[in-house]
């Protein structure tokens, strides 16, 4: 029987481009894009992408349900895998749209990055950040099996995620070190984009789908 991979759809997120690159990952997985709960629940793998504000996220992800599904996939220990602003829904509360609560799977805060622009030493940083960085492996973890250190992935984002430090495999540095990666139980969360990010970005997806959801 062909893998089921269940992509939730709330409205918000590169759907069509995250299915893609599941696809070329593995094409014998078979890839919903979904608000449908029984498939969501029957699935072997689960991605909650993202793009957006957070407020909008949030209130399409209630709207639809998608809250209390991501919550019984994570009870099923179904693995489930967070993307941009998926993996920012994920936190207990984001100061984005004046103070929005998300959905506390992840205790931690999501922050902005300061001002219109910002320096590091002599080189002036701009919000959003936008284009590649490298990620750095603070712990190791299953999805981030075969990909070096300081890997550069892809990222846009005007907000960046403050966890509990237990939950950090992966940071990266713009004007302050923040997650790049992070990990509980059958729940990982990226904050780049692995659909954008060639070579690694695929083998994050393609370690993803080979997971069977324990650390």
């Amino acid at each position: 029987m062909k893998k089921q991979v269940a992509i939730i759809d709330y409205g918000m997120g590169n759907l069509h481009s995250v299915a893609s690159a599941i696809q070329h990952v593995d094409a014998d997985v078979d890839v919903a894009i979904t608000a449908d709960q029984k498939t969501i629940l029957s699935a072997d793998h689960v991605i909650l992408p993202g793009v957006g504000a957070i407020r909008d996220c949030m209130h399409e992800i209630r709207r639809v349900g998608a809250d209390k599904a991501v919550a019984q996939v994570i009870a099923q220990k179904q693995p489930l895998l967070g993307v941009c602003v998926g993996m920012q829904a994920l936190m207990t509360h984001s100061e984005e749209n004046n103070g929005i609560d998300c959905l506390n799977v992840f205790d931690g805060q999501v922050r902005l990055f300061q001002g219109d622009e910002f320096r590091t030493g002599d080189t002036h940083l701009k919000v959003p950040h936008m284009g590649w960085n490298n990620v750095a492996t603070e712990v190791d973890h299953p999805i981030w099996q075969g990909i070096h250190s300081d890997s550069r992935f892809y990222f846009v984002h005007s907000y960046f995620v403050e966890p509990n430090q237990d939950y950090m495999i992966g940071s990266c540095e713009y004007g302050v070190r923040f997650a790049a990666i992070l990990a509980r139980d059958n729940v990982v969360a990226v904050q780049f984009h692995p659909e954008k990010s060639h070579v690694a970005g695929l083998r994050l997806l393609r370690n993803f789908l080979g997971w069977n959801g324990q650390p």
